[in-house]
């Protein structure tokens, strides 16, 4: 039988620290979007992680919704884990977002960088029209902090990236966060974590959002 898990190094490296820090910003329970969930190695590991709380993968290629769901199977059994729900086939630059309920927290790693700049304001939007009115949205990998000297590791990344792709490049924190504080989100929280990576931790400060749209009109 073929295994159809992929496996990234990068997320077999962070995914502890990531889960340990999850584990201090989250309450016990709730319910957790993750978007661009690539090959299901981060939402395997958090939902183990995280027992209380109900996770909802998703990503836009059918190759990653079949790693993912390989992922979350619970050994010879092939059962999926009892808290995370099948993969959804999501586009974040789609006008609407088939997530089917509010959430607690929307999750999103290593994307921002890899996809054009407009994909930050959709994210942005989703998100807070998905969260629920004491939600959070996470969103790790890396950054360019104003005043902070970049390394030099994400530097060659960044001139990488724009080497494949000129739509794409490490982004600046005070981007991201204009880009939320567009939509009511703030961000509350800025965490250091190995290889020069932080996990931005945005929460929500206007009223509920379900119903905006996810672009202006």
């Amino acid at each position: 039988m073929n295994d159809l898990r992929q496996h990234s190094p990068a997320a077999e490296r962070n995914r502890q620290p990531i889960l340990e820090a999850l584990q201090r910003l989250l309450p016990k329970r709730g319910v957790a979007l993750e978007i661009a969930s690539g090959t299901g190695q981060h939402v395997a590991h958090f939902a183990a992680g995280l027992p209380g709380w109900t996770w909802q993968p998703s990503d836009p290629q059918a190759d990653a919704l079949a790693s993912i769901a390989a992922w979350c199977t619970q050994g010879d059994s092939d059962a999926p884990l009892p808290n995370v729900r099948p993969p959804l086939c999501l586009d974040v630059m789609t006008p609407s977002w088939p997530v089917p309920a509010l959430v607690d927290a929307v999750f999103c790693a290593n994307m921002l960088h890899i996809a054009p700049w407009p994909a930050c304001a959709a994210l942005m939007r989703g998100a807070a029209r998905h969260l629920a009115p004491h939600g959070v949205l996470l969103t790790y990998g890396p950054y360019l902090v104003d005043g902070v000297a970049t390394a030099p590791g994400n530097l060659a990344f960044d001139q990488s990236l724009r080497a494949r792709n000129p739509a794409w490049g490490i982004r600046r924190t005070a981007d991201v966060a204009h880009e939320a504080s567009k939509v009511g989100l703030r961000l509350r929280e800025q965490i250091a974590m190995p290889a020069n990576n932080l996990l931005l931790v945005f929460e929500c400060t206007g009223p509920v959002r379900q119903q905006m749209p996810d672009a202006p009109t």
